[in-house]
């Protein structure tokens, strides 16, 4: 005896879960390309490096970038000096294993990256590190 089998619910992709993670996966590279354009903003023209060996970056990092006028810049935005001093004594008390990078203009004059190195190294700040551009780009 021969028994016919029918589908009944045939197999189709559900549309709405699909449209759901393109929306995601968008808006997450659009957030991702605008945090990484705000720190090529800054007026910061960084000095070459020929030996310098390429570190991954820590998302957590904190970037200090100083113009050729002496401005400090953190995280993006421009701070007084007194801003800048505050935000590291929070950093010195809240994490001092948070890393810093400091990216000083190549034409900034020296007094003012020893500035911030001072500054760093009075809180015990000892994660620190300076940018220099990448001379393949």
């Amino acid at each position: 005896m021969r028994t016919e089998i029918f589908e009944e619910d045939s197999v189709e992709p559900q549309m709405a879960p699909l449209i759901d993670c393109v929306f995601l996966l968008l808006i997450f590279f659009l957030v991702a390309t605008t945090l990484k354009k705000l720190e090529r903003q800054l007026p910061v023209d960084l000095p070459p490096a020929v030996q310098a060996n390429e570190v991954a970056t820590n998302p957590d990092t904190l970037v200090i970038a100083v113009d050729v006028n002496g401005r400090t810049y953190l995280d993006g935005s421009i701070v007084t000096p007194g801003v800048f001093l505050r935000q590291l004594d929070d950093l010195a008390d809240t994490a001092t294993e948070r890393p810093v990078r400091i990216d000083a203009d190549r034409g900034t004059a020296f007094e003012h990256v020893v500035r911030v190195l001072e500054a760093c190294n009075v809180r015990s700040i000892a994660n620190v590190a300076v940018h220099v551009a990448d001379m393949n780009k």
